[in-house]
């Protein structure tokens, strides 16, 4: 593949980067004061959307608050990566909650109960 054909990786990590800085202190939402961060950013070659995975620590109600206050802040992140990336057009961003580290841990727990249930071998 061509360097063009990797364009699209380029991009999710300056979106990576550039949302990570605007939530660490450039937005002014009450919602986004909780510790929110970024894990992945996917992009699509075609550049029309950009999924953007975030980790909230805290109870449902904290991680609900906080994914309605990405979505409401989403008009004024695109329109600053526009200006920062330099891109014609920005990606329409899809804020996605990322639960795997919870599953993961669920999966390691659930594996630590089975050994300990084992009997011991011969």
């Amino acid at each position: 593949m061509t360097v063009v054909g990797h364009r699209h990786e380029r991009i999710a990590e300056e979106i990576h980067h550039e949302v990570s800085a605007m939530l660490a202190g450039e937005l002014k939402d009450p919602r986004l004061e909780v510790l929110v961060s970024i894990t992945e950013v996917r992009v699509p070659p075609d550049l029309k959307q950009a999924r953007i995975y975030v980790t909230i620590p805290g109870s449902a109600t904290e991680q609900a608050a906080a994914m309605k206050g990405l979505r409401a802040a989403s008009g004024f992140i695109r329109h600053e990566l526009v200006e920062r990336i330099q891109l014609r057009r920005a990606p329409e961003l899809i804020f996605v909650l990322d639960r795997s580290e919870q599953y993961g841990e669920r999966i390691e727990e659930l594996l630590r109960q089975v050994k300990k249930e084992e009997p011991p071998g011969p």
